[in-house]
């Protein structure tokens, strides 16, 4: 059975499409050719931050960060960037009685950010907050202590295999792939893609039914 679903926030929640953007402009180059470089690290397998660092070498994303930041530019999202489906799917999973959780490997101002945006969430957390980032098993075992169930109760959502799917599967937790996003995209063809989730998915509004079903076949 499932009793809790626990949501990835970038490109599960959150378009990460303007917050790029503005990582190229702050970069000086043009925005296609951020994301041609983006989408050519995500399919080499390696670290997305090595993007980064092809235009510029010596590059560390944190400092980057803080530095935005005191130049009144710093990391930022809002309600236009979620996808249109998590509102509706967050309250809908519970309003079935699903205990629903948001933890990713975001910053303490993102999860500020999330915590203002109000969504219809028991808990928000982030990697910062927990001082563990996927793909880390002590990651998911911080999702497992703040659940209400035991792991193999819990379904973690995201779009990443390497960092989402594979280590909560691991870990004895349910996880359901969704296909959006850069990193689901060029993953798709692989082989886990179809092995190793327990549902893979469209559009977050497939989950409420798709968790009936899997726990009715269970009753």
């Amino acid at each position: 059975m499932i009793d809790a679903v626990v949501f990835d926030v970038g490109e599960c929640l959150v378009n990460e499409t303007r917050e790029y953007g503005t990582w190229a402009d702050w970069l000086g180059v043009p925005r296609h050719v951020f994301s041609s470089v983006f989408g050519a690290v995500i399919a080499r397998g390696v670290d997305y931050r090595e993007t980064f660092r092809v235009f510029d070498p010596g590059f560390d994303l944190d400092k980057a960060r803080q530095q935005r930041a005191d130049e009144g530019k710093p990391e930022w999202f809002g309600e236009d960037d979620l996808y249109p489906d998590v509102r509706p799917a967050l309250a809908a999973l519970r309003a079935g009685g699903m205990w629903v959780g948001v933890a990713g490997n975001q910053t303490v101002r993102a999860g500020a950010i999330l915590r203002e945006l109000g969504l219809p969430a028991d808990m928000i957390a982030t990697s910062d907050d927990w001082g563990v980032s996927k793909p880390d098993p002590g990651f998911f075992g911080c999702v497992v202590e703040a659940a209400p169930c035991a792991a193999d109760r819990i379904l973690y959502v995201g779009d990443r295999l390497d960092n989402d799917i594979r280590p909560a599967a691991r870990l004895g937790l349910r996880t359901a792939l969704i296909k959006r996003g850069p990193w689901a995209t060029i993953q798709q063809g692989d082989p886990d893609a179809d092995r190793v989730p327990t549902m893979r998915i469209e559009s977050l509004a497939e989950l409420p039914a798709r968790i009936a079903a899997f726990n009715a076949a269970r009753c």
